[in-house]
């Protein structure tokens, strides 16, 4: 009879075969990794360059729809942005800052006033500036009255109409303030800043209602002396700037919650005086809840204007 082979031994080194095969994969992978991480950095720098001047000039280079879908919008999109950025760990912008409601609604009102009084801002005839309770025209006093005095000068007719074309747009409330300086005034025609400041305010008031026909409704008017000063009492510059009467548009913000205060903040040094006891109880320097303006003036008699207003 033959003989029966010998059963061959069981293998136990198997899983070497298995692991080799892991192993090369594994080095292959890294090979590629490490390939891929050194590619040519100025040719890869051409690359970006020149994609981010097509999509700057978008409208004269035409990229292919799937070059600008990768790259993030169309090729008029200016954000100039790539779609990773609005992944993790990309770049991502800042959104940029939105103003308040408040100071938003009368931008446009701003804007236009710019241009209209353009000259007359120029000449320092007036000032335009936003404040959180509104838009505020300053009215120089230079520009607009004599020394002492509250009659508007006839040479601001014209300024006052276009002032008053542009309130007539505007469906705000509107209050008059008027300033003085620090140094106090006496004649036969104002005893006080008090008087003179509510005074130039009235009149102003009568020109916008009676020369250009505004609502009265909309007015109030407010006398403030030397209490809220724009620039320092310590120079002639300052207190020219602070010889001004104010036309306060008033936000919607304002007007809900019947406050007005003005904010324009006094420079160092110009800590407004108080006003001397004689003046007291002449003029209400808080502002007007109530719209309704007071339209009855006194007549102008003939005074010794002081050099100083």
């Amino acid at each position: 009879m033959p003989k029966k082979p010998e059963p061959q031994p069981e293998n136990h080194e198997r899983w070497l075969v298995s692991y080799a095969d892991f192993i090369t994969l594994l080095f292959a992978f890294f090979v590629v990794m490490f390939a891929s991480s050194q590619t040519d950095k100025g040719r890869a720098k051409q690359v970006s360059e020149a994609v981010e001047k097509a999509l700057a000039e978008g409208h004269s280079v035409s990229i292919p729809p799937a070059v600008a879908k990768i790259l993030g919008g169309t090729v008029d999109d200016k954000g100039q942005g790539n779609a990773m950025m609005k992944g993790p760990g990309g770049a991502q912008h800042a959104p940029k800052e939105s103003q308040p409601d408040n100071i938003v609604e009368l931008l446009p009102a701003m804007k236009r006033l710019n241009k209209d009084l353009e000259k007359e801002i120029n000449a320092g005839k007036l000032e335009v500036r936003m404040e959180a309770r509104g838009l505020v025209i300053s009215l120089r006093e230079s520009a607009f009255f004599s020394s002492g005095d509250d009659v508007l000068d006839n040479n601001t007719t014209t300024t006052i109409g276009k002032l008053a074309a542009l309130l007539g747009t505007l469906p705000n409330s509107i209050q008059l303030e008027g300033h003085t300086d620090s140094i106090p005034i006496h004649n036969s025609r104002f005893k006080s800043n008090w008087e003179l400041s509510c005074a130039r305010g009235i009149s102003v008031l009568n020109a916008l209602t009676g020369t250009f026909h505004l609502n009265t409704e909309r007015f109030s008017v407010v006398g403030r002396a030397d209490t809220l000063p724009i620039g320092s009492n310590d120079t002639p510059e300052g207190r020219a700037r602070n010889r001004r009467v104010d036309v306060v548009i008033l936000n919607s913000l304002m007007i809900k919650s019947g406050e007005a205060k003005a904010t324009a903040p006094a420079k160092p040094g110009a800590a407004p005086s108080k006003p001397g006891a004689e003046t007291k109880g002449a003029t209400e320097t808080k502002p007007v809840a109530e719209t309704k303006p007071v339209t009855e003036t006194r007549p102008v008699t003939t005074a010794q204007a002081s050099p100083h207003k």
